[in-house]
């Protein structure tokens, strides 16, 4: 028989195999990592603190999620939570500055790109400041600086540590000069709180940039970086084509930072809280 018959009788050699149905993988099951391209289970990535087991990515985190994993039980008491910005120059582009606020807000549920708590670290009271890199890049405008201010003097009257914890891209310019302002008020607001002797822990996550880097996150006693946070004024590219030179391999990395006594500790998320909860130690001894 010619072996082009064979394949004419019906149910000889075309169905060996059963056909099987292909079953879609429900969404919220599986995540791509962003760095590495594996494929993690969510429920592993989530017990990982959001941090890639192959690679070590650190994934960006919202303000209450970062909250949720530094204080205990997660509890914290907020303040400030209802200011919000104006819009002082009436300021329009491809779509109006309040058009961008009121977006921030409803994707995010927050009123700006900080949030300022009162909680606690291993049974140590402290005020901490988180920001929030989903709201227009975690920009530091007149709230941020505000609440950033008010955070410090609240550590003040508690006689508490203050730690912050910065995601930005910088300035938010929308605001011009009512933004670039903030660089000297919130830097004011830590000088004065340092005139305590208190610890102030400034820790840098992925990207920390700008007039923030130029303010309160490069004035801690101790300044922390998460592994491969982008950490600076310019952005590489800006600083390539100004200079017209190729920079070094991982320029601007937290672990370039470390190696040029810019930061003082690259530090996992897994182990971040433990780290803080020991500086306080080392800082105020035995006092709770």
């Amino acid at each position: 028989m010619p072996i082009s018959e064979w394949f004419q009788k019906k149910g000889k050699y075309l169905e060996v195999t059963p056909k099987t149905e292909k079953r879609p993988v429900p969404d919220g099951i599986w995540s791509k990592c962003a760095e590495c391209g594996e494929i993690i289970y969510q429920k592993e990535l989530v017990k990982n603190l959001w941090v890639c087991p192959k690679c070590n990515f650190h994934y960006k985190l919202s303000a209450y999620d970062r909250l949720g994993i530094l204080l205990d039980g997660g509890e914290f008491n907020e303040f400030d939570a209802s200011i919000s910005s104006d819009d002082p120059l009436k300021f329009k582009a491809e779509k109006t500055y309040l058009e961008s606020l009121n977006q921030s807000k409803e994707k995010t549920n927050l009123n700006d790109a900080v949030v300022t708590v009162k909680g606690k670290i291993d049974g140590r009271p402290v005020i901490i400041a988180v920001m929030d890199f989903r709201f227009i890049g975690g920009s530091m405008g007149s709230v941020v600086g505000e609440k950033i201010t008010r955070a410090a003097e609240r550590a003040i009257e508690g006689n508490s540590p203050l730690i912050i914890v910065s995601s930005s891209g910088g300035a938010r310019m929308q605001e011009g000069m009512f933004s670039l302002m903030q660089m000297a008020k919130t830097s004011a607001a830590i000088a004065h709180f340092k005139e305590t002797g208190l610890p102030y822990i400034s820790v840098l996550t992925n990207p920390t940039m700008g007039g923030v880097m130029a303010s309160f996150a490069s004035l801690g006693d101790v300044i922390i970086a998460e592994p491969q946070a982008l950490i600076g004024f310019a952005g590489p590219r800006v600083i390539e084509k100004t200079i017209r030179q190729r920079l070094p391999k991982d320029f601007q990395k937290a672990e370039f930072m470390l190696d040029y006594g810019q930061v003082d500790l690259v530090v996992d998320r897994n182990n971040l809280k433990a780290t803080i909860s020991k500086l306080l130690d080392s800082f105020m001894g035995g006092l709770k």
